[in-house]
This record gives C-alpha cells, sequence and structure tokens, in this order.
C-alpha cells in the first residue's frame, strides 16, 4: 500500500515521538512518504479569489503530488485549542484546491470529488482525557476535518484514533499507547 504521512514537527516530545513510532510502523509493510507541514513555507490564503485562481505555491506542488500518488493518508497531529494546528488548516486550504480536489466553480461539488479512492486516518494527540473531548466537546473539529474537508473532496473511509492526557501518561500507559499505534502501522493506518 501507499501511505503519506502528514505530520506536525513542532508537536510535543510524546507525540514527536508517538510519530516516529507509527511512522516506522507504517515503513514496515508498506511504502511511506512524509509530508511535514511544519517545515513548509507557504502564504495563507486571504481570500475566495486566490482559492479558485492563484496557482498552488511551489512549495506544496511536491506534497500534492504525494497525495496523489498516495492510497491511504494519515494525518498525524496535537489537538491545538480545540482543533488542528492552524498551519495544518491552511496547508489544507492550500493543497485542497479546484481542479485538484474537487472540481472547478461551477461543477457539482458532490459528483466532482477528485480524491476518490483514498482512505484517511486521523490520530490525534491531546490533553485532554480523550473521552471528555469525544463526548463533551463531540469531536466537533476532527469530524469537521473528516466531514467538510476528507469527505468532501471524496476521501473515504475516514477512520480516527484520539489519543489523551499525552503530558500525563506514565510509561505503561505510553507504551500501550505506541504498541497500539505500531499495529495501527502494520496493518495501514
Amino acid at each position: 500500500m501507499k501511505l503519506l504521512l502528514l505530520v506536525n514537527s513542532s508537536a510535543s516530545s510524546v507525540t514527536a515521538r508517538a510519530r516516529v513510532v507509527i511512522q516506522k510502523a507504517l515503513s514496515a509493510d508498506h511504502e511511506v512518504r512524509t509530508v511535514d507541514v511544519a517545515q513548509l513555507d507557504f502564504p495563507l490564503l486571504r481570500s475566495p479569489r486566490a482559492w479558485n485562481d492563484e496557482p498552488v505555491p511551489p512549495a506544496l506542488a511536491p506534497a500534492q503530488d504525494a497525495i496523489l500518488w498516495a492510497n491511504h493518508l494519515v494525518f498525524f497531529f496535537p489537538l491545538w485549542m480545540g482543533g488542528m494546528p492552524a498551519l495544518l488548516r491552511g496547508f489544507l486550504e492550500q493543497v485542497a484546491r479546484p481542479s485538484f480536489a474537487l472540481g472547478k466553480e461551477g461543477e457539482n461539488p458532490l459528483e466532482a470529488k477528485l480524491l476518490k479512492g483514498r482512505s484517511a486516518r486521523v490520530v490525534v494527540t491531546m490533553g485532554m482525557p480523550a473521552a471528555v473531548y469525544r463526548y463533551y466537546f463531540r469531536a466537533h473539529s476532527i469530524k469537521a476535518l473528516e466531514r467538510n474537508i476528507l469527505g468532501f473532496v471524496g476521501i473515504a473511509p475516514i477512520d480516527e484514533t484520539l489519543i489523551g492526557q499525552v503530558q500525563s501518561m506514565d510509561d505503561a500507559a505510553r507504551a500501550k499507547w505506541l504498541a497500539k499505534l505500531r499495529e495501527m502501522g502494520r496493518r495501514a493506518g
């Protein structure tokens, strides 16, 4: 399987360690490429016109190529202020452009999902208990990512893994999560 790991390297040391584990596990049985969003230099979009009419920044063309190459995407990031890091959101806005991820203006967006045939897993680390985020906050930002971004461009199915209390985990809990991530990697996300 061709897997693309989309990460944010500026995450906490616990998140970074978990990312390395899943990356190694994925690489053991699958062809893997990695896009580290925090290492990319690109402007944020400032208008609908820019999103529709301007070309994707040259620094992001390799990321688009990697997305087209992959048949499974793994998003790995920490929860910041209740959602994905702003840089990841800006990255997705830049790469998921008309004619790449969905049809051009005027085409039915429900029919012109150009990234069909790809699946995804979203792995999110957080300081709060995962159950609190999932049931009290209803995992709103993850649901928005899955439905309004990934699903909108045709990526399906989408699975999620929420890892809570990463900063306060004891060694046994951390080892348990790392083993789960290794197994997910072995099974391709």
